[in-house]
C-alpha cells in the first residue's frame, strides 16, 4: 500500500512511499515499515523513534499532542547522525492517534472484520468461557481472548484479553487468509477505553454480567459501566445478547440502537426482580432463552434448556451454576445466528472444560479440587457457592489478591471467603510492587468485619505452592477445594519479574504424591 493511500482522509502526506507494514514496537521495525509512535509522555519516545529509523522505518506517525517528540523534531541542534534519517523519513502528525489507529489499521489490512462474522463478548466474568465454548461450537472459528488467539486447542499467547488495535486487525486479517468464517472475541473494558476494537465490525455482541472490577483503571463503577456500554451502541451490529438476570441489563438494553435485534437469557429458578420482568418484556418470548431444573452432579451439570415452545435436557461436564449462564449466552448467540435448538443441544454434549475455569482435579485419595480464575468478589462468591453444590462436607478456598490493582475489593473478597468457605487459606496472588503482607492484611480486614463467622479457620501462608499443598493435605476426601485467582496463568509477578508458576501443575504434583503414598 502507498503511504498516501493509507493516510487519505486522516492526515496530509507530502511524502509518498510504498509501505510494507505497521508497527507499534520499534524493535520489530523492518525496512518499509511505518512506526506508529503512540505518546508515552517521556523521553523514551525519542529513543523508540531513533531505533525505528535505524531499522529502516520509511515513515513515523505520531500524535501532535506528544510535546516531547514534537519539540525534538523541531530542535535545530540535532547532530548529523540524527538529522539525516529524519530528513529522509516522512513524519506525519495525526491528531487523536490512539483513537484513529483502529481505522488506520483496518484500512491497511483491507477491512478484515467486514469479511468475518465477529461476536464480541464483554462483561466482568464469563468472557473467556463463553468465547472458548463458542470456539468449539462454531465451524471455521477463530478466537481472540485471554487464553490467546487462533483456533480452539491451538492458541498463541498474546498477554492481553483484547490485543492492541494494530494486532487485532492483523489477527483478523490472518483469520481471513485462513478462510475462517467466524470469530469470537473477548472485549475488555481496557480494550474499549483504549480504542483497541475501533473499526471492528461486530455481527453480534454479548453482555455476560457486570460487577466490581478494574476500578484502579476506571476510577468508579459509573465509568466502568459506561465504558462497557460503548460496545452496544453501534447501529451496524445485527444482534445483542443480554443476561436478563443481571441487575444492570435493562440499563444496557436501553442504549441499543433500534435496528439491532435484542436477545436475552435467564435462569427461571432465580428469584426474578421486577426489572427482570420488564427486560423479558423488552426481549419477547421469541428471543428469550432460559434454563430450569438445574442439577449438580459429581461429573457435571444437567438442566432443561428452553426457547419458545421447545425444551431440551442438557448434560455437560462443567461445574457451577454460573456455567449455566455461560452456556445460555452461547446458546442465545447460536440461535441468533440461525442454528436450531435441537442441533445446538446435541453439540453442547461434546463441550470440553476451559483451562483454569472451574477446572476439576482430584482422585480417590483427595478432595474434589477446582482451579478457577475468580479474582473479583462476585466471581469468588459464585465459585464457592458452586463448589458447595458439589461438596459432601467442607469447602476450602485458597486465594489472594493482586498488587497494584483495585485495593477496594480485597476486604470484600475476604468477607466473601469467610462467608462461603469452611476453611480459608490466604496466600500471594501477583503482589507486583506491593508488600504481600499489606495485601493480606487488607483481605483479613474483611474477614474480621464479618462478625457472623469465626476466624478460627483462617490461615495465612504467603508461599502459594505451600498454601495449595497444605489445603490438599489437610482436606478430607469428602471436602472440596477452590484454588482461586490465577486460573490459567503460568507465572507469579513479584516487582518487575515474572516467576514461572502454575496452580494446575502444583495440584497435579500434589495429587501424584498423595496417590503414591
Amino acid at each position: 500500500m502507498q503511504l498516501r493511500t493509507l493516510l487519505n482522509g486522516f492526515a496530509t502526506c507530502n511524502h509518498d512511499v510504498a509501505i510494507t507494514g505497521l508497527s507499534l514496537d520499534s524493535r520489530k521495525i523492518k525496512a518499509g515499515h511505518v512506526f506508529v509512535a503512540l505518546a508515552v509522555a517521556d523521553q523514551a519516545v525519542i529513543q523508540h523513534v531513533k531505533q525505528a529509523l535505524a531499522l529502516g522505518a520509511c515513515a513515523v506517525i505520531y500524535d501532535p499532542n506528544d510535546t516531547v517528540l514534537r519539540r525534538w523534531l523541531a530542535e535545530p541542534a540535532l547532530d548529523a547522525s540524527e538529522k539525516k534519517p529524519i530528513d529522509t523519513c516522512a513524519f506525519i502528525a495525526l491528531p487523536t492517534l490512539a483513537s484513529q489507529l483502529g481505522a488506520l489499521a483496518a484500512r491497511f489490512y483491507a477491512h478484515p472484520s467486514e469479511k468475518l462474522a465477529i461476536i464480541g463478548i464483554t462483561g466482568t466474568n464469563g468472557k473467556t468461557s463463553c468465547s472458548q465454548f463458542l470456539g468449539q461450537l462454531l465451524d471455521s472459528c477463530g478466537i481472540i481472548g485471554t487464553l490467546g488467539w487462533g483456533v480452539w486447542g491451538q492458541l498463541a499467547l498474546t498477554g492481553y484479553t483484547t490485543p492492541d488495535a494494530l494486532a487485532t486487525q492483523a489477527m483478523l486479517a490472518e483469520f481471513v487468509n485462513q478462510a475462517q468464517r467466524n470469530v469470537v472475541m473477548e472485549v475488555s473494558s481496557h480494550g474499549l477505553a483504549e480504542g483497541r476494537v475501533n473499526a471492528v465490525r461486530f455481527k453480534g455482541v454479548v453482555l455476560t454480567n457486570i460487577s466490581r472490577d478494574h476500578l484502579d483503571f476506571h476510577g468508579s463503577m459509573e465509568n466502568y459501566i459506561a465504558t462497557k456500554q460503548a460496545l452496544f451502541t453501534h447501529s451496524d451490529t445485527e444482534f445483542a445478547v443480554f443476561n436478563l438476570d443481571d441487575a444492570l441489563s435493562e440499563q444496557f438494553i436501553a442504549i441499543v440502537p433500534e435496528q439491532v435485534a435484542i436477545w436475552g437469557f435467564c435462569i427461571l429458578a432465580t428469584t426474578i426482580s421486577g426489572a427482570m420482568h420488564r427486560n423479558a418484556a423488552l426481549v419477547g418470548n421469541n428471543k428469550r432463552v432460559y434454563a430450569q431444573n438445574i442439577s449438580h452432579h459429581v461429573d457435571g451439570l444437567s438442566f432443561e434448556l428452553g426457547w419458545q415452545d421447545q425444551l431440551q435436557t442438557i448434560y455437560v461436564p462443567l461445574y457451577g451454576e454460573f456455567n449455566v449462564e455461560n452456556l445460555l449466552a452461547v446458546v442465545t448467540v447460536l440461535l441468533a445466528m440461525g442454528q436450531s435448538l435441537a442441533a445446538i443441544s446435541a453439540n453442547l454434549q461434546r463441550l470440553k472444560p476451559v483451562t483454569g475455569r472451574m477446572q476439576r482435579f482430584g482422585n480417590l485419595h483427595s478432595a474434589l479440587i477446582f482451579v478457577d480464575y475468580a479474582h473479583t468478589p462476585d466471581a469468588l462468591e459464585k465459585a464457592l457457592i458452586s463448589a458447595r453444590q458439589h461438596c459432601q462436607r467442607n469447602v476450602w478456598v485458597v486465594f489472594g489478591c493482586g498488587g497494584d490493582r483495585d485495593a477496594g475489593k480485597r476486604s470484600q473478597m475476604g468477607a466473601c471467603a469467610q462467608k462461603y468457605a469452611d476453611h480459608v487459606i490466604i496466600t500471594d496472588d501477583n503482589p507486583r510492587s506491593e508488600n504481600p503482607a499489606a495485601i493480606t492484611q487488607a483481605i483479613l480486614s474483611g474477614c474480621q468485619s464479618n462478625s457472623g463467622q469465626s476466624a478460627a479457620n483462617i490461615t495465612v501462608i504467603h508461599d502459594r505452592e505451600q498454601a495449595i499443598r497444605t489445603a490438599i493435605a489437610q482436606a478430607s476426601t469428602e471436602d472440596c477445594i477452590v484454588i482461586a485467582g490465577k486460573g490459567h496463568e503460568l507465572y507469579q509477578e513479584y516487582h518487575d519479574k515474572k516467576i514461572l508458576f502454575s496452580d494446575e501443575q502444583v495440584v497435579m504434583n500434589s495429587l501424584k504424591e498423595l496417590e503414591a503414598r
